[in-house]
């Protein structure tokens, strides 16, 4: 299989399996306990059926949108993710570099392989730093601060990981960062040359955004698992979040809102966003969909505060979904995470382009000449 043979974001996760050494793909793909939720978040999307206007003259459409502020080429927006250099050498620059190609949002994790600084001078595009909140508050303190002094445009802060999901695969695989070879995974690395002699013989795997208060995680080989469950801060509340706010002093989100009354909440303390999201399915499995949760949440908030459902896309159809259903923009990880995996910059570019086609498509087929006109009346629930 080859790059050329990836038609949808499937396509890509199948050459990244192929492509990969087992645990590593795991990582990507796997999710918490039966992985329920993880199924649940793309399924949830056929739950309402689009419904096409004809004769509208779609000649010219047009597919920008504003969130959080900032221009965006398309309604949709990549999710930070954790330790991209494990997954393709290039990490978070080909994500960042395929992010301003297409104009599109672009966020880093606390735990990415790419300093804030280096994402700042690579990208021109909007970008978002995603804080996991740390025991150590003057690391906490010193990412904002530098995230500051990069001029990022906004920062998520993540409420959905107090402590780690039960990630079966990763216990099974002993998938570690930085990824270590053990004897049950030996002869996965092995039979997958390309990606060992990149890991091996290219820059060191390391998480820069922390390594100046810890070593877990970069100098020091630690599962993701045992990181959250050490490191972050349990005692993290809504005081918290508006602390955090009032300390960055601009564009604000909260990631992983799933009800209507936390919605309500993130109103009230001033946050500009909210993205909907059960983290991929990784934290609690079982529960809700973000697609599902969507109604719920739009009725309580909607207008108040821009809304982005988080997780499960997969077509462009979805995007389209999603902003009919009341959201300011859709994102996901993902999306892109296996055509990285698959094939680095290339890679991204070719699913980004992909999903775009998808979505210009689905707009023409539907009768919509541009974004603000995906609404409630374009989509009926499936009874």
């Amino acid at each position: 299989m080859r790059l050329t043979d990836c038609h949808n974001i499937d396509d890509f996760r199948a050459l990244a399996k192929a492509r990969l050494p087992f645990p590593v793909f795991d990582y990507i793909d796997g999710a918490a306990d039966d992985e329920l939720t993880k199924a649940r978040n793309t399924a949830a999307f056929a739950s309402v059926d689009l419904v096409p206007d004809v004769l509208a003259g779609v000649e010219t459409i047009d597919t920008s949108c504003m969130i959080l502020g900032k221009q965006s080429a398309l309604p949709l927006m990549l999710s930070p993710t954790a330790v991209q250099r494990a997954f393709h050498w290039q990490g978070e620059t080909a994500v960042a570099k395929a992010a301003e190609k297409f104009g599109l949002w672009f966020g880093i994790s606390s735990l990415a392989t790419r300093s804030i600084e280096e994402i700042a001078a690579l990208t021109s595009g909007p970008k978002l730093f995603q804080l996991y909140v740390h025991k150590d508050k003057g690391l906490n303190t010193h990412m904002i601060e530098r995230c500051q002094a990069a001029k990022f445009d906004a920062l998520a802060l993540t409420v959905d990981t107090i402590v780690s999901g039960k990630r079966e695969r990763c216990l099974r695989s002993g998938f570690t960062t930085p990824p270590r070879f053990t004897p049950a995974s030996i002869l996965s690395y092995a039979t997958r040359p390309r990606w060992t002699l990149d890991y091996v013989l290219r820059e060191r795997f390391r998480l820069p955004n922390l390594d100046t208060h810890v070593s877990e995680g970069s100098g020091k080989a630690v599962s993701i698992a045992e990181y959250f469950n050490t490191m972050l801060d349990t005692s993290m509340n809504w005081e918290t979040a508006a602390a955090i706010r009032e300390q960055w002093g601009g564009t604000f989100v909260l990631k992983g809102v799933m009800s209507a009354g936390d919605a309500r909440r993130a109103v009230e303390i001033g946050a500009d966003a909210i993205m909907i999201s059960n983290h991929g399915g990784r934290q609690l499995d079982g529960s809700r969909a973000p697609f599902d949760q969507l109604p719920e949440i739009v009725d309580a908030v909607g207008g108040k505060i821009e809304i982005i459902c988080d997780g499960g896309v997969r077509r462009g159809t979805h995007v389209l979904k999603a902003l009919c259903s009341g959201a300011t923009a859709a994102s996901g990880g993902r999306l892109y995470l296996y055509a990285l995996a698959a094939a680095g910059q290339e890679g991204v570019e070719r699913a980004l382009g992909i999903l775009k086609d998808e979505i210009e498509r689905g707009m023409r087929l539907m009768g919509v000449t541009s974004v603000d006109q995906l609404t409630g009346d374009r989509i009926r629930q499936r009874s």
